[in-house]
């Protein structure tokens, strides 16, 4: 698959003045930085009017009085995927890449997203949320060893423990706690690591290839994810056809059922007995570090990372506008 000709029927000059945010207030402002800058860079060499902009140091009224046609998201966490600038976006009626307000606040909620995707009869792993660390070890005991703790609303791993012991589970909560209020305690599910990206909206849209992430000692963390390279990323994943299609299945339905649009990465882990896969969580403003997972599987499709930018900006919609 082919993705290329559709890129290049984008008139470029018709995109606008666009803003690149990046930064922002989250705990994973040094990554935002670090898509961001890709992204304005890939955008400026395809020949767009594209200019960095930083809500933590600007007043985010100044997309409309200095004439900003439309915005590519490159935040990331809380104040940039949750939507809230999603609705700032829609009060100032400019256009922005991925999901909409309320997509991006269910997404970067993972209890709520866990609970939709149950509704809907998805796979996702068996999770608690805990208040304190004597409910933490209580879901230990429910859930078994090992366990993940985690908060509810950050990502890129910020703030999460493996805990493979009762002992581990006060200094587990502490550190979930101190990241986010909202805690939860999710069954560990022992197999490969797979991503999968989905681009487009409604009926258009479509899973990209699956990448198999082999972290060393298994271990894929804040580190391992954005400045080491020992991490490999299979793609192809070398999963049989018949479990990839699947997957990207359950992939695309765990997209739409969320009202996602543009895009967003799903990760699942695959049991390595049963080969059931298990949805964990959906991202709705990617990375797009040199590390980052969206344009690789892109690049699988024929899709290079400057004709991905623009792929995604073109999308640009708002809720009362959008698919």
């Amino acid at each position: 698959m082919n993705m290329g000709s559709a890129v290049n029927a984008i008139d470029v000059k018709a995109l606008g003045k666009v803003a690149v945010l990046m930064g922002g207030r989250s705990a994973e402002r040094e990554v935002s930085l670090m898509s961001g800058g890709g992204v304005l860079a890939a955008l400026q060499s395809k020949g767009v009017d594209a200019h960095a902009f930083d809500p933590a140091e600007r007043d985010m009224g100044e997309l409309r009085r200095e004439g900003f046609s439309r915005a590519f998201i490159a935040l990331h966490g809380r104040y940039g995927e949750d939507g809230t600038v999603q609705g700032a976006l829609e009060l100032m009626g400019i256009p922005y890449t991925g999901p909409g307000v309320m997509a991006s606040s269910v997404a970067m909620d993972k209890l709520m997203t866990k609970r939709i995707w149950l509704a809907e009869g998805l796979p996702t792993p068996a999770w608690r949320q805990v208040h304190s660390a004597d409910e933490t070890r209580a879901a230990f005991e429910a859930l078994g060893a090992p366990m993940i703790v985690k908060p509810v609303r950050e990502g890129s791993t910020i703030g999460l423990t493996k805990v493979t012991s009762i002992e581990q589970c006060e200094a587990a909560y502490a550190l979930a706690s101190g990241q986010d209020p909202m805690v939860m305690c999710e069954q560990f599910i022992a197999g490969d690591e797979v991503t999968c990206p989905v681009l487009g909206a409604g009926a258009q849209a479509r899973a990209l290839p699956l990448i198999r992430i082999v972290a060393p000692g298994g271990n894929y963390d804040y580190q391992n994810k954005y400045f080491t390279d020992d991490t490999q990323y299979l793609v192809p994943c070398g999963l049989p056809e018949g479990e990839e299609a699947a997957i990207q299945a359950i992939v695309l339905k765990a997209f739409l059922v969320l009202h996602c649009r543009g895009w967003a990465r799903a990760d699942v882990m695959i049991d390595a007995r049963s080969r059931k896969p298990y949805l964990l969580e959906i991202n709705t403003s990617p990375g797009m570090t040199g590390h980052s997972l969206v344009p690789m599987s892109a690049r699988a499709t024929g899709l290079s990372y400057e004709d991905l930018c623009l792929s995604v900006l073109a999308a640009a919609a708002t809720d009362s506008k959008g698919d």
